[in-house]
């Protein structure tokens, strides 16, 4: 089978942040004619063990340049397998039954080896991870479409997907203009409350019923402030501290974490740091990565359940924020918002963390965000007013004196 993949830049959707570049690629049958087509993004978070009984967490993307050897198209069943980097692979198998096909398994094959992507790693091996696919009752003829980040936590790895177009069957050379949406991306509907019949006023020109008045939505008090630290055993100090209240907000639902209760775990390394926050109702990933001079959030993870009990799970592994020197803390006092994805909104209050260079467990010099920095500006600003306005008086007064002086003794 001869197989053919071709490459497209993608800059996908986000407000706050930007996503990496997404992935296209065809396979082609023996007569040269498209069987399967894929375009998707798709981030790797893994954590490997290095000396020392420490373990660090590599964070990478699929790349655009990959191949497709190894991929297979049959009337019931194919399978996409994208090899990339040192030894790499990704694949998905499908199986078609009847007009509908579903995804079985997602397998995830990475090379320790590669110290490119894991670097100082104590192990060469090659290891396997797979996972079952969120992926069912797809027409045969039509391409699935998710726009939704997904996570698929299988430890050690987890594997975030989003931007994803497949079509694991495709009949006539050419790809389908018809899509099954994953159940993500399908807006929710609540259907109207079931009334029995009622007779309707008539209508006159004399006045007009005012329309309902809406329910106010109850504002949410301002979260408490938790404080959370990370160890790398029991009898050292910490190697990650961080405090700070937190609201989520998914779709239109909003709700303040809720440090009591949470407990924190995580790792420290030398290139990246991750802290994961569990409470009852949620849990929240945050990873770091250290580039020698400044730190930064890298990645972040929310999964859990809203109040009403829905269930939700989003994923960034590209982002930008909180970033600060290396050896000293990022600082916000002043409530900010981030758009992690379409969906999920994420509000900080009172925010200070340091991922390295933590000394005796403590907080180093804060460098202040800039919505801090311009609280400054206005006493600054009323400061120095006060001050010209001193100096003008000032030198009024002496000039008034300087003169009456100076008539006196010409009257003298």
């Amino acid at each position: 089978m001869y197989r053919h993949a071709s490459f497209v830049l993608f800059l996908a959707f986000g407000i706050a942040v930007q996503r990496s570049n997404c992935t296209e690629v065809t396979v082609k049958d023996d007569n040269d004619n498209i069987c399967l087509y894929a375009k998707l993004s798709v981030n790797f978070t893994v954590s490997y063990e290095v000396a020392d009984d420490k373990s660090k967490t590599a964070m990478f993307e699929l790349p655009v340049d990959v191949s497709t050897n190894g991929s297979t198209c049959k009337n019931t069943s194919s399978m996409l397998k994208l090899n990339f980097g040192e030894g790499h692979s990704w694949s998905v198998n499908f199986t078609a039954n009847g007009n509908m096909y579903d995804a079985d398994t997602i397998t995830f094959s990475y090379n320790l080896s590669d110290a490119t992507v894991f670097p100082d790693s104590i192990s060469n091996d090659t290891r396997n991870v797979t996972a079952k696919a969120q992926i069912t009752k797809v027409g045969i003829d039509t391409c699935y479409s998710c726009r939704s980040v997904d996570t698929i936590e299988s430890a050690p790895v987890n594997q975030t997907l989003w931007d994803v177009l497949i079509q694991a069957f495709v009949s006539s050379n050419s790809t389908s203009e018809n899509i099954t949406s994953c159940a993500a991306d399908v807006p929710s509907t609540t259907a109207a409350p079931t009334t029995r019949p009622t007779t309707a006023a008539p209508v006159t020109n004399s006045s007009t019923a005012p329309p309902p008045t809406p329910t106010p939505t109850p504002t949410l008090p301002t979260p408490a402030t938790g404080r959370y630290s990370v160890k790398s055993d029991e009898n050292s100090t910490a190697c990650l501290i961080a405090e700070f209240g937190l609201r989520i907000a998914v779709k239109d639902v909003e709700m303040n974490f809720e440090p009591n209760g949470t407990t924190s775990s995580g790792s420290c390394g030398v290139n990246s740091s991750q802290l994961v926050l569990t409470s009852n109702a949620v849990t929240i990933t945050l990873t770091f990565l250290n580039d020698t001079k400044k730190f930064h959030l890298h990645a972040l993870n929310v999964t859990g359940k809203t109040g009403s009990g829905v269930a939700f799970s989003e994923a960034n592994g590209n982002l930008s924020l909180w970033e600060a020197a290396v050896g000293s803390s990022y600082m916000c006092n002043k409530e900010q918002n981030y758009t992690i994805t379409g969906l999920l909104t994420l509000y900080t209050f009172d925010l200070r963390v340091q991922p390295f260079g933590v000394k005796k467990g403590v907080f180093s010099t804060a460098e202040d965000c800039q919505a801090d920095a311009e609280n400054f500006i206005v006493p600054i600003a009323v400061g120095v007013a006060l001050l010209v306005l001193i100096l003008i008086v000032l030198l009024a007064y002496f000039i008034g004196r300087k003169r009456n002086m100076a008539s006196t003794y010409e009257s003298l």
